[in-house]
């Protein structure tokens, strides 16, 4: 079993300042819902007063940046600023809408300062926020509404719109970020203060309590349908302290190392939040990290990720940190305008999604010299949080996904649920008060991974090798396409409707930049035409874009074995590397 062994590996000093009685990052074992775990004592008991505290820390520094053409077009909120919005906004969603503690409440949007505002408003009265995916069609919405059954659900026009003559829409008010906002009683100045900002906000719902369910958000299985993952308050109080002290540690350590003297930072973190609200890579920094580190998160117009607009959001508010897959750093730093750039504050880059290739690592040691570079390992039911590598581990050992996070424990088990010999392969499990209380409405999907020890089983494969945590697979035929995770079942399943194939198949294929693409093997009904374009428009009439195949290939028939069980690596063997 892997635990955090960083800490042993600070000088007593250092270990005292960050991890002793009273220190910033104090941990201490207690029992999570049953359970003993590694917690960290002085923590906050739910999101709301850890945006309190913000408030006071932080009373005058920027919180949300959304931009536009030009500096004149963004909109800059500081954490008193949305904690005193978000008791406004409660105040409609309880009087016009009824939503009270307990109650869903659906978003699905692009990332706006109407949608973060809003979420804290319903997480604040006790809500449990549903993030539906804004990628998703109108049946894959459909089905997240069946599955949750908000009480209200808000969103932008553009993604409203998807609902329009769903069923599923109307069971339940379906209202525009704009007309909620527009439905807001007059401010009153003296409620804007940071100090009064936070006491609304924590009069808001005084009974929240750290085990209460704050968030779901969707998570594909193998089963081919969105699951809803579902978050308590401490799963996402838990984000930011761990990932502060795993970078503070990590810091010191290789400081130490090089024999250099820590240095404080020399302005406060700036970050370019790119990871969507309905995604763990949005939230987690949206509500706890930034506002338990006093980050300004800056965010781009809305519309495709785009390297140069990173850019130049980087140069004009001095960003600090890049988050991201390792699909856009590679497009970042192989920018062919990239020296052009102002990036003297940039002190790192962090982030998940696929595992960072030592080609990656070599390219931006060589162009973006001199900043830190970490990674990890988590998932939506851990919040994120797993294993987390950096620095000279990262290079020492880049395979690796590195060791437990601060609050976690690591395990590979066989079979038989027993753990395995070091270096063996078998399944990765994760447990940490990060953890979700279960899939919504699905007992036997909850049952079949989650254990009354805590213990997440992740589907995932991998070993450990002296103190570290190697992939081997992430499932067997789990695609991972810019990090989203893809599940071919689910595209297949969608193939099989289609009246002119006979039998199809999906696997990933290699790609320089995503790391992997879709490509469908299919096999057309005698006498039937069908092109790729046929396959493509089939599947992107139900599904989301990222999921339709880039590539389509046509075969008589499909390898199976002698008891029906398709063959899916003879197809990689024939298809993956020549697409």
């Amino acid at each position: 079993m892997l635990r955090w062994p960083d800490g042993d590996l600070l000088p007593a000093p250092a270990r005292e300042r960050l991890l002793g009685p009273g220190a910033p990052f104090e941990l201490t074992r207690e029992r999570v819902r049953g359970v003993e775990m590694t917690v960290f004592a002085r923590r906050a008991p739910h999101l709301p007063a850890v945006l309190a505290s913000a408030c006071a820390r932080f009373p005058d520094r920027p919180y949300l940046v959304f931009t536009g053409p030009g500096d004149a077009d963004a909109t800059t909120l500081t954490f008193a600023d949305v904690a005193a919005l978000a008791v406004r906004v409660a105040a409609v969603l309880r009087a016009e809408y009824g939503v009270k503690k307990g109650d869903r409440v659906g978003f699905v949007g692009a990332n706006s300062a109407e949608y973060a505002v809003a979420l804290w408003a319903a997480l604040s009265i006790g809500a449990i926020t549903v993030g539906l995916n804004g990628w998703w069609t109108g049946p894959e919405l459909a089905h997240g509404l069946r599955l949750t059954g908000p009480v209200v659900v808000f969103g932008d026009d553009r993604r409203l719109a998807r609902l329009d003559g769903l069923p599923e829409a109307s069971d339940q008010p379906v209202v525009r970020f704009a007309d909620l906002f527009a439905a807001l009683a007059p401010a009153d100045p003296a409620a804007a203060t940071p100090a009064a900002a936070a006491t609304a906000l924590l009069e808001l719902c005084p009974e929240l309590a750290e085990d209460d369910p704050v968030a779901i958000l969707f998570t594909s299985g193998t089963t081919g349908r969105p699951k809803g993952a579902l978050l308590p308050h401490r799963a996402l109080v838990n984000f930011g302290p761990d990932a502060a002290l795993r970078g503070t540690a990590n810091g010191l350590i290789d400081q130490l190392a090089a024999g250099t003297a820590p240095a404080a930072p020399a302005s406060p973190p700036v970050t370019i939040l790119a990871g969507p609200f309905f995604h763990i890579s949005g939230i987690g920094p949206l509500l706890t990290n930034a506002p338990y580190t006093g980050m300004t998160l800056v965010f781009a117009p809305p519309g495709k990720w785009d390297p140069t607009v990173h850019l130049d959001l980087t140069a004009r508010y001095g960003v600090t940190s890049w988050s991201g897959v390792p699909t856009q750093f590679l497009r970042l730093v192989e920018h062919p305008r990239l020296a052009d750039y102002d990036l003297s504050r940039l002190r790192g880059l962090g982030g998940g999604g696929a595992a960072l290739a030592p080609e990656l690592l070599r390219i931006i040691d060589r162009d973006l010299p001199g900043r830190g570079i970490g990674g990890g390992y988590g998932m939506t039911e851990t919040s994120g949080i797993g294993a987390t590598t950096g620095g000279r581990r990262l290079r020492a050992a880049p395979g690796s996904v590195g060791v437990a996070s601060p609050t976690a424990e690591l395990k590979v088990i066989g079979p038989d649920g027993a753990e395995v010999p070091d270096g063996e392969v078998g399944e990765i499990c994760v447990r940490g008060p990060s953890g979700f209380l279960g899939y919504w409405a699905d007992e036997h999907a909850t049952a079949a991974v989650l254990g009354a020890d805590g213990w997440y089983r992740t589907g995932d494969y991998g070993r450990i090798r002296d103190g570290l945590l190697y992939l081997e697979s992430r499932l067997r035929d789990l695609i991972i396409r810019g990090g989203e995770n893809i599940y071919p079942i689910e595209i297949e399943n969608r193939l099989a409707e289609h009246p002119d194939l006979a039998d199809a198949a999906v696997i990933g294929v290699a790609h320089r930049e995503l790391g992997q693409e879709v490509l469908a093997v299919v096999v057309p009904r005698d006498g039937a035409t069908v092109t790729a374009e046929d396959v493509q428009r089939w599947v992107a009439a139900a599904l989301a874009s990222f999921k339709v195949p880039a590539h389509v290939r046509f075969a008589t028939e499909l390898p199976y074995n002698a008891t029906g069980k398709l063959l899916k690596r003879d197809l990689e063997a024939r298809y993956a590397s020549t697409p």
